[in-house]
C-alpha cells in the first residue's frame, strides 16, 4: 500500500518509529498529485517547499521533537494566505497575488512540522456548492458514474477531492454555509466545522466574516481530531478568536456514548426528501442507539427560515468584504482606455476579476444593505438568525448532547447539472448545513454508506458550542458503527 493512502494517525506513528521518512512520505504524495491532474484539485503545486519542509521534519523527528503533524503532507485550500505562494481564493481579481505573510492556521501547521504540498481548488471566494465557480475550472470528484464527471462539492471541492483520491493525507477547508461538510459527504471523507471562534480567521480571505470558519478535512475522525488540535487556539490578531483552552481532541475518542442524548430534529425531514436519504438517516439513528445513546425527537422550529436568512446575511457581508478589491493595492488591474478615470478602473477591474456567481452575490448583498431595504431584509434576517440560534440553545439546555441530521439532499451530482440552471436550485444544496453557521455551532460530517448509484453519502452531527471533543467522540462511534471503507475506483 502506497504511503499516500495512509491516514494521518498511521503515518504519524510510522514516522515516529522511523519506519518511513517524511521525505519518502512526501514524495509518495507528490507522485500521486502529478498522476491526479485530471481531478484539477491542486492549482498551485509546491514540491520544492514540500521537500524542504519534509527534510526539516525528519530532523525534528530524529531529535525526538515530533508534534502530531510533524512530517505529515497536507493540501492547503487557496483561501489561506501562504507567504510567497499564490493565494488567489480561485479568483482572477487576485491573480498574481503572493502574500508577504502567513495565515495563522498555516503558520500553526508549519510550526508543528506539517508539509505543504500545494494550494487546492475551490469556488471563487468560497461562494459555491460545486467548485464550478473557480477561475481554475472545476475540481472533479474522484467518484464517478459511467462517463459522467461529478462535482466534489463546494466550496472546498479541491480539498475534498484531494483527500478522497489520496493525493494528500489531509487538507484545510473553510465552512461558511456547509463548505467543509457538503464536499466531505460527496466524496466519502470526514470534515469538521468547528465552533465559530475556535480557529483563527486571520490570513483567510474573507467571504462572510460572521460565518466563516476554518477546519480540517481528513480520511477518518481520528485524523480530524489530530489535525484540529494543531489548527485550534486563541489568536490575538483575530478579534473573533475565542480565548478558550483547547482540549486533547484525540484523547476524547473513547468510543463510549452510553447515556448521551442525541436529538433528531423533525424539521429536517423536509418535503420531497428521498426515501434513500430517510433510510440512511434512520440507519444512523439505529447505530447510535445500539451504542447506548438515548434518541430524543426535538424541534428546531425556525429551521425553515435558515436558507433565506443565510442568503441575505452572507451576500451582505460579502459585498462589504469584497469592496477592497479595486485594482489599486494588489491583484488584478484592468487596462484602461484614454480618458478613463478611477471609476472606470473600479468598474472594469471588478467586471474582469469577479466571476458571475461572485458578482451575483455582491449585487444581492449591496441591495439588501441599501437605504430603502436594510430594515426589510438585512435587519430582519439578523433577528431570524437570533431565533435560529435560540432553537439550538433550548435543545442543548434540555440536555441534548448532539444532534444527528442529513448533510445533503442527495449524493454528488454531475458537473454542469445545476450550475447552468436556476441558481436557487444550487442554493438549495445548503438546506441542511447553513443553520450551524448561523448559530456558530460545531458540526462534523461522517460517511456512513453508499446510495443505489454506488456514491458516498454522509450524516452530520451538530454539537454544543466549544464541545468539539464530545462531538468528535460521537462521530467516532458513528464512524465505527458504519464501517465505511469504500474508495473510488481509480480512473484518473
Amino acid at each position: 500500500m502506497s504511503a499516500n493512502t495512509w491516514t494521518i494517525a498511521a503515518a504519524r506513528d510510522a514516522l515516529r518509529k522511523r519506519e518511513i521518512s517524511a521525505v519518502d512520505l512526501t514524495m509518495s504524495c507528490l507522485t500521486a498529485i502529478d498522476a491526479g491532474d485530471a481531478l484539477n484539485a491542486f492549482v498551485h503545486k509546491t514540491p520544492e517547499i514540500a521537500l524542504e519542509q519534509a527534510r526539516a521534519a525528519d530532523a525534528r523527528l530524529a531529535a525526538g521533537d515530533a508534534p502530531g503533524l510533524c512530517g505529515i503532507p497536507l493540501g492547503i485550500k487557496d483561501v489561506f494566505c501562504t507567504k510567497g505562494v499564490p493565494s488567489q481564493a480561485a479568483s482572477n481579481v487576485l491573480k498574481g497575488f503572493k502574500p508577504e505573510y502567513e495565515s495563522t492556521v498555516t503558520s500553526k501547521l508549519f510550526g508543528d512540522g506539517a508539509v505543504m504540498l500545494g494550494k487546492l481548488n475551490m469556488d471563487e471566494f468560497a461562494m459555491g456548492s460545486s467548485n464550478e465557480a473557480s477561475c481554475y475550472g472545476p475540481a472533479v470528484n474522484p467518484w464517478k458514474i459511467d462517463d459522467r464527471k461529478l462535482t466534489p462539492g463546494g466550496s472546498s471541492g479541491g480539498s475534498a477531492a484531494a483527500v478522497a483520491a489520496d493525493l494528500c493525507l489531509g487538507a484545510t477547508g473553510t465552512d461558511t454555509g456547509g463548505s467543509i461538510r457538503q464536499p466531505a459527504a460527496f466524496t466519502g471523507i470526514t470534515g469538521i466545522k468547528p465552533t465559530y471562534g475556535r480557529v483563527s480567521r486571520w490570513g483567510v480571505v474573507a467571504y462572510a466574516s460572521s460565518l466563516d470558519q476554518a477546519g480540517p478535512m481528513t480520511k477518518t475522525v481520528r485524523d480530524a481530531a489530530i489535525f484540529l488540535q494543531s489548527m485550534a487556539g486563541h489568536d490575538p490578531k483575530d478579534s473573533t478568536s475565542a480565548d478558550i483552552a483547547v482540549p486533547d481532541f484525540e484523547a476524547a475518542l473513547t468510543g463510549d456514548i452510553r447515556g448521551k442524548k442525541i436529538g433528531i430534529p423533525r424539521e429536517y425531514r423536509v418535503d420531497g426528501m428521498s426515501s434513500e436519504l430517510i433510510a440512511l438517516w434512520d440507519n444512523g439513528v439505529a447505530m447510535l442507539k445500539d451504542a447506548g445513546a438515548e434518541i430524543v425527537d426535538i424541534s428546531l422550529p425556525h429551521t425553515k427560515y435558515a436558507l433565506p436568512t443565510y442568503y441575505v446575511i452572507a451576500p451582505a457581508e460579502a459585498s462589504s468584504n469584497l469592496a477592497r478589491y479595486d485594482g489599486v493595492r494588489y491583484g488584478h488591474r484592468a487596462q484602461l482606455a484614454a480618458g478613463d478615470g478611477i471609476t472606470e478602473m473600479y468598474e472594469k477591474t471588478r467586471a474582469e476579476g469577479f466571476g458571475p456567481e461572485v458578482q451575483r452575490r455582491i449585487m444581492v448583498g449591496t441591495y439588501v444593505l441599501s437605504a430603502g431595504f436594510y430594515d426589510a431584509y438585512y435587519n430582519r434576517a439578523r433577528k431570524v438568525r437570533a431565533l435560529i440560534k435560540r432553537d439550538f440553545e433550548q435543545a442543548f439546555a434540555a440536555g441534548i448532547d448532539s444532534i444527528l441530521a442529513p448533510i445533503t439532499p442527495s449524493s454528488a451530482f454531475g458537473l454542469g447539472e445545476k450550475s447552468n440552471a436556476d441558481p436557487v436550485e444550487m442554493y438549495l444544496e445548503d438546506i441542511f448545513t447553513v443553520t450551524l453557521n448561523l448559530a456558530g455551532l460545531p458540526g462534523v460530517a461522517v460517511p456512513v454508506g453508499l446510495d443505489a448509484k454506488g456514491l458516498p453519502m454522509g450524516l452530520q452531527l451538530i454539537g454544543r458550542p466549544w464541545d468539539e471533543a464530545g462531538l468528535l467522540n460521537h462521530a467516532y462511534v458513528l464512524e465505527q458503527a458504519a464501517g465505511f471503507v469504500a474508495k473510488p475506483n481509480k480512473w484518473w
